[in-house]
């Protein structure tokens, strides 16, 4: 995805997960299918990092109703500036 960056959060009016975003709402995603994501949030936010590791829950701290907060499954990988 184009101007993304790979684990970027964005708050969406939506009620549906947009192509190449996950509701960030704590669940699980496999580590063999998403390693360039786990290799950047690990499991900060849970999961058994040998299989699994779980995105953030973000559910109830939205500031507007009627939105959510998804983090980007694909995109551009972040680089750390020195």
């Amino acid at each position: 995805m184009e101007g993304v960056f790979l684990g970027q959060i964005g708050l969406f009016p939506y009620g549906y997960e947009p192509t190449g975003w996950a509701l960030c709402d704590g669940k699980c995603l496999a580590i063999k299918d998403n390693s360039k994501l786990h290799s950047l949030i690990g499991t900060k936010h849970g999961g058994d990092g040998t299989t699994h590791f779980a995105l953030p829950n973000l559910m109830g701290t939205e500031p507007i109703h009627n939105t959510n907060y998804y983090i980007a499954l694909e995109g551009e990988s972040p680089t750390e500036e020195e």
